[in-house]
């Protein structure tokens, strides 16, 4: 199985833990995964032009046609995110906006959603991205595999964490 995360945190701290210790479980499952910092990517926002007709891809001069071809031809594309103002980052946001281009091709698609917040998991930041990947995977027929919320604040907080990173680690064998 093919298997892409994509990074949303510019940092290297909890959410880039997750990301690599999501690989290492799936990658013990056999499965091929590849990790991509949705930062270091070169994305503009969607300009709602319609030239794609959600099939074509995007007219744009930058990564969206790249990053979007790698979603299209994954199994599997895991959504790791820290929380920024009760959402997801920028970064990754710019990269959901964009699968418009080619949205008529990710019908369908397996996803997962790993997000990572400073405050307790009970907190509404991590209902409002639930909710907001839910409404996606909804318009797009997504089937989501997993949603997990972790609590971690500090930037090595969840490295320190052996039950999360078991649980973590286990989300890869899918």
């Amino acid at each position: 199985m093919n298997i892409l995360v994509l990074n949303g945190s510019p940092r290297q701290g909890n959410t880039v833990t997750a990301a690599k210790t999501f690989a290492e479980g799936a990658t013990a499952a056999g499965h091929q995964v590849e990790i991509v910092d949705t930062y270091k990517l070169k994305v503009g926002p969607c300009m709602g032009c319609g030239a794609c007709e959600c099939h074509k891809g995007c007219v744009a001069k930058d990564d969206t046609n790249m990053i979007v071809d790698k979603i299209v031809a994954a199994d599997v594309v895991v959504f790791a995110t820290p929380v920024y103002w009760w959402g997801m980052t920028a970064q990754m946001k710019l990269v959901v906006d964009k699968c418009y281009c080619r949205g008529a091709q990710l019908k369908g698609k397996t996803v997962g959603v790993i997000v990572i917040g400073g405050a307790a998991t009970d907190d509404p930041e991590y209902r409002i991205i639930r909710e907001q990947f839910a409404c996606i995977a909804g318009y797009l027929d997504w089937k989501i595999l997993f949603h997990e919320s972790i609590a971690a604040s500090a930037k090595t907080d969840l490295a320190g964490n052996e039950e999360a990173l078991a649980a973590v680690k286990a989300l890869g064998n899918i």
